[in-house]
């Protein structure tokens, strides 16, 4: 289900499905869809960062047309405490690959993967970005 913003529409909560991952995009070219992602953070439950929460950042390919510093988007993921992907969503191959790297880590935060939880699999993402 996609969402421009939070707080979702409370007249449909009984029809929702339970929420297992939050992935919210920030197009790089856009310094309106920052701050539309930075007002929404405030609408998420505090248990969501604990491994359930992406940020996903697309336009990096064209980094003369950036209106926002990718510095800004790495410490808003450092602050919540979440990953951050980069990608360009007009190369098929890196639409694919970022497509099948979001769906494991969906299958890690509903708990299809036995032997990993998102709590695990976030920290060991944050190993591997801090080395």
């Amino acid at each position: 289900h996609l969402a421009a913003s939070l707080p979702l529409p409370s007249e449909r909560d009984h029809l929702r499905p339970r929420i297992d991952m939050v992935v919210f995009m920030i197009d790089i070219k856009s310094k309106y869809s920052l701050k539309n992602v930075e007002t929404s953070l405030a609408y998420v439950d505090a248990n969501f960062f604990l491994g359930k929460v992406c940020f996903l950042v697309t336009g990096v390919g064209r980094v003369n047309a950036c209106s926002i510093e990718t510095n800004a988007v790495c410490k808003l993921a450092e602050t919540y405490c979440s990953p951050v992907l980069f990608c360009e969503l007009e190369l098929e191959g890196i639409r694919a690959a970022t497509a099948q790297r979001l769906l494991r880590m969906l299958q890690i935060c509903a708990g299809h993967i036995p032997g990993i939880s998102a709590l695990s699999f976030v920290s060991l993402m944050r190993s591997s970005n801090v080395d």
